[in-house]
C-alpha cells in the first residue's frame, strides 16, 4: 500500500479516479465544493489545506483493498502499465482565447509557486468540452468567447487527464479574476510573449502553431 505523506492535486485526483467518483460526489465526500476538486485537476502540484489533508487521509485509510490497489496503479509510472492509460474517465476542456495580438491567461495557485495557464474546466460525463471551455472562461475571467477551432487533445503530461484544446475568439467582457480561491490574477498577454509566462515545452504544440497562424 502506498503511504501518502502529503496530498497534492495529483494524488487526490488519483484517489478520486480509484473510487470512480465524479467531481460532485468526491467533493461531497470530503466536505468541499466541486470547484475545489476541479482546481486539483488543473493544478496537480497544489497542496490542499490541512483539513482537506485529514479528510483525504480518512477516505484512503477506510477504502477497500481493491480501491487502494487501483490507486497504486494510477500513481505508477506509465511505462509499467502500457495497456491501461490512467484516469481516462477524467476530462478537461482548455480555452485558448485570443483578442487581437493577445491571449488570455490565468495565474493559478500552486504548491510553492504560481503558474500561468489557459482557462480550463472539468467536463462532466456526457458534457460538451466545447461548451465547458466557453463556460469556464466566463466563470474564471468574466470574458465571453466563442470557439473557433478544435486544436486536438492529449493525455495531459502533468495530470494524466484527457485534455481537449479549443482556440476561441474574444467577444466581450472585461478580464477580471472571478475565481480568487483558485487564481490570483487574470491577464491578456502578447501572443509573442506567451513563452515568457508558460515554458514552450509545456505548451501543446498545436496551440503554438494556431497562435502563429492567427
Amino acid at each position: 500500500m502506498i503511504v501518502v505523506t502529503t496530498w497534492t492535486g495529483r494524488t487526490a485526483c488519483a484517489l478520486q479516479a480509484a473510487l470512480r467518483e465524479t467531481n460532485e460526489s468526491f467533493a461531497e465526500r470530503i466536505g468541499a465544493v466541486p470547484r475545489t476538486v476541479a482546481g486539483w485537476h488543473r493544478s496537480p502540484d497544489l497542496v490542499p489545506r490541512p483539513e482537506m489533508q485529514q479528510a483525504l487521509d480518512t477516505i484512503y485509510e477506510g477504502a477497500s483493498e481493491y480501491v487502494k490497489t487501483r490507486f497504486s496503479s494510477l500513481l505508477r509510472p506509465a511505462s509499467s502499465e502500457p495497456s491501461e492509460p490512467r484516469a481516462q474517465a477524467l476530462r478537461i476542456a482548455i480555452a485558448v482565447v485570443i483578442r487581437g495580438d493577445d491571449v488570455l491567461l490565468v495565474c493559478r495557485r500552486g504548491d510553492d509557486a504560481l503558474t500561468w495557464q489557459f482557462p480550463a474546466g472539468m467536463v462532466k460525463p456526457g458534457g460538451s468540452p466545447e461548451a465547458v471551455a466557453v463556460q469556464e472562461t466566463l466563470a474564471e475571467t468574466g470574458v465571453h468567447c466563442a470557439v473557433r477551432q478544435h486544436l486536438g487533445g492529449r493525455l495531459h503530461p502533468s495530470t494524466d487527464v484527457l485534455a481537449a484544446y479549443y482556440l476561441a475568439e474574444y467577444l466581450t467582457g472585461e478580464a477580471a479574476n472571478r475565481d480568487p480561491q483558485e487564481n490570483v490574477d487574470v491577464a491578456w498577454v502578447p501572443r509573442t510573449s506567451l513563452t515568457r509566462f508558460i515554458p514552450a515545452e509545456k505548451i501543446f504544440e498545436p496551440i503554438l502553431s494556431a497562435l502563429e497562424a492567427a
